[in-house]
């Protein structure tokens, strides 16, 4: 059985977390990343991806930085709505759940990255005119800001799950992607953009967020 795990784990992104999810939590925080995700037996199906069933995993998985793990593979079963989509999954999972992300590998901790941030994700381009009340142009035309926080409006690649709500009316998808120190700032603004706008915010794996409090890395618990 252990060696069947460790087999498994080879084939996709994985999060690897310190205690075993709930789950029904685990549905709810997938759901935010395709609100169609769906049980599939004790697997979860999000889009062409099957997040598999938690398995008890050695310290080797994460290279010794998890002493014991409950490991969450996430395996491309089609064609992906967004590059990497299944790499954002594991990464977000463990985000939210206090874990470690493995993929190809190599171990990262999602709350140490500090190069991404939210955006919000809008139906169409907006116009400098809708801009103006909410973010300041700055030199560059497609670039902002808000205080200390930059914003660069661009393309939306590919077509996130957690927007579907915006395909039917979408003319092009655009984001508004923030970058700056403060999670909770960042995310502040961009509830208040996705309010102001009709759009709708993500945070960096492309997972919906309903309070600013929800880009803070959640702390690892502590062992029973």
């Amino acid at each position: 059985m252990g060696w069947m795990a460790k087999r498994r784990l080879r084939t996709g992104p994985t999060a690897a977390l310190p205690a075993k999810p709930d789950p029904g939590e685990l549905l709810r925080i997938v759901q935010l990343a395709d609100p169609e995700a769906r049980r599939d037996g004790d697997d979860i199906l999000a889009v062409d991806v099957r997040v598999c069933a938690p398995v008890a995993a050695e310290a080797a998985l994460t290279g010794g930085e998890l002493e014991t793990a409950w490991a969450v593979r996430v395996a491309a079963e089609g064609p992906l709505p967004l590059d990497y989509f299944d790499r954002f999954l594991a990464e977000g999972l463990a985000f939210r759940l206090g874990g470690l992300a493995v993929c190809r590998g190599e171990v990262s901790d999602p709350a140490d990255d500090g190069e991404g941030g939210p955006a919000v994700i809008l139906p169409a381009r907006p116009t400098a005119e809708e801009l103006a009340p909410l973010l300041e142009q700055q030199e560059e035309e497609f670039v902002f800001a808000a205080g200390d926080i930059k914003a660069a409006l661009v393309p939306q690649k590919g077509r996130p799950p957690a927007v579907q709500e915006l395909l039917p009316f979408a003319a092009e998808l655009t984001a508004i992607e923030l970058r700056g120190a403060d999670p909770v700032k960042l995310g502040a603004l961009a509830l208040e953009l996705a309010e102001a706008l009709n759009g709708i915010a993500v945070d960096r794996w492309r997972f919906r967020f309903d309070t600013a409090e929800d880009l803070v890395a959640q702390a690892e618990p502590a062992p029973e």
